[in-house]
């Protein structure tokens, strides 16, 4: 421990209860010189009180070596100065055991008992070397002022250790509270940082879902369309050559369009992860001596701009296409009936471009399995939320299934789109054989 009672650091104690070699060599020179001093200061005692030589000496080395435990013992060093006081000895013993006491976790009145002790002792033994042969008749002059002279001394003798040691005892206390604290602080930013990095983490997988479940639509919902109007183009080719071209002409504007959203969105990816690459780039040169606090910062920033990026208004498709979506599957043969209630209304473009994709899905899931099947698409307007409905009756007799791929993520999708808007989604078969999507999405940003 040290003198404010702080935990010695590991690989940097001394011998014995120092904390460090110098303070224990430190210690041991103030020990011997002041042992010297109080053995010095013990001949003249000797004289004065008829106690041998020797003896005095001997006493005077004993008091002035306990210097060398001021560290581990500060009050009994303290007591110790003080006994040795009436002796006229030990002036350095007393400066520095009193400056070593109040500079450590001892409790104030503790200090201000021993101090208070010190100062009562100096100020008796000054004012007896002030008396002419100890007798105060003898004392020339007023005796107020041998007193004030000798409490002068003794204030000026004892006051200045003690002030000083409480000053570095102090700040020594408060140096080693605010090292705790950065390091506590430290200890937190890592935390944040670690935190943001996973949110950054989250963010870029919540991003490359999103993307995905746009490109599983874009090319899902318009490669069924092109495949049934190509196989209904092979059926005709011969017999309807007007039906054929016009089946072609679907199949090529299908096919344009899909192009045109893929190329879109791929330009969209791609300037994002330019933009990534570049950040890292540019950022690689001071991350490997980078603070917890500029970790923070950075990642903070970057899970916000994936933030942004979850919650931009794209130019995704709007309510207002569902009749020309429609009208696509129409062309392609199959009977769809678009019914509208409410009062229409707009919507955030997520919330609009989410109702657009479910309708779309639940037509490309008809197109797969339920071709030539009836169908009937609702949209409700219901104040703050909006619902849509697309249900198919159970396919005829002797259709087959289109042969489309399907990996089952159509109806995960729809889920995903809608409950991170905070809606609800049902799908499931009807009881007469058929299928039913449904999803109420409110109004408002998502959650």
């Amino acid at each position: 421990m040290t003198e404010s009672g702080a935990e010695v650091p590991r690989g940097r104690a001394g011998p014995l209860w120092w904390r460090r070699r110098r303070a224990a060599v430190l210690d041991v020179s103030l020990g011997v010189v002041s042992a010297v001093e109080c053995a010095a200061e013990g001949v003249p005692f000797a004289s004065q009180t008829g106690l041998p030589v020797v003896a005095a000496m001997l006493l005077g080395l004993l008091a002035g070596g306990s210097l060398v435990f001021r560290r581990r013992y500060p009050i009994a060093v303290v007591l110790v100065a003080i006994a040795v006081m009436p002796a006229q000895m030990g002036f350095l013993l007393a400066t520095v055991a009193l400056y070593t006491l109040s500079a450590t976790d001892v409790p104030r009145r503790i200090i201000a008992l021993l101090a208070g002790m010190m100062v009562v002792g100096s100020f008796v033994v000054t004012y007896l070397q002030f008396l002419p042969g100890g007798a105060e008749a003898d004392v020339p002059g007023p005796r107020w002022f041998l007193l004030l002279l000798a409490a002068l001394l003794s204030a000026v003798t004892v006051l200045p250790p003690v002030l000083l040691g409480l000053y570095v005892g102090a700040r020594r206390r408060l140096v080693d509270a605010l090292r705790e604290r950065a390091d506590g602080l430290e200890r937190e930013l890592s935390l944040l940082a670690e935190r943001a990095e996973e949110r950054a983490e989250w963010a870029r997988g919540e991003e490359r879902t999103r993307i995905a479940r746009e490109m599983h639509d874009v090319v899902a919902h318009r490669v069924s369309l092109m495949v049934v109007h190509a196989a209904a183009l092979q059926a005709v080719a011969l017999k309807d050559p007007a039906k054929a071209a016009r089946n072609a002409a679907l199949v090529g504007d299908m096919g344009r369009q899909a192009l045109s959203e893929l190329r879109a969105m791929l330009g969209v990816l791609r300037a994002h992860e330019d933009d990534e690459a570049g950040g890292a780039r540019g950022a690689e040169p001071t991350r490997e001596g980078e603070r917890p606090l500029e970790r923070v910062a950075r990642f903070a920033a970057a899970a916000a701009e994936r933030d942004a990026l979850l919650r931009a208004d794209g130019e995704g498709p709007r309510l207002g296409e569902l009749e020309q979506l429609v009208g696509q599957s129409r062309a392609a043969g199959m009977t769809v009936e678009l019914s509208v209630e409410g009062e229409v209304r707009s919507y955030g473009p997520q919330v609009e471009q989410t109702a657009f994709r479910v309708v779309q899905e639940a037509l490309t899931n008809v197109h797969k399995h339920a071709a030539g099947a009836a169908t009937r698409v609702r949209l409700a307007h219901r104040g703050a939320e909006v619902a849509v409905q697309v249900e198919n009756a159970a396919p005829g007799a002797g259709v087959a299934d289109a042969g489309l791929p399907s990996g089952g993520n159509g109806l995960v999708g729809m889920r995903e789109r809608v409950t991170a808007l905070g809606g609800v989604f049902v799908s499931g078969p009807t009881d007469s054989g058929g299928f039913r999507v449904s999803a109420v999405i409110p109004e408002g940003r998502p959650r």
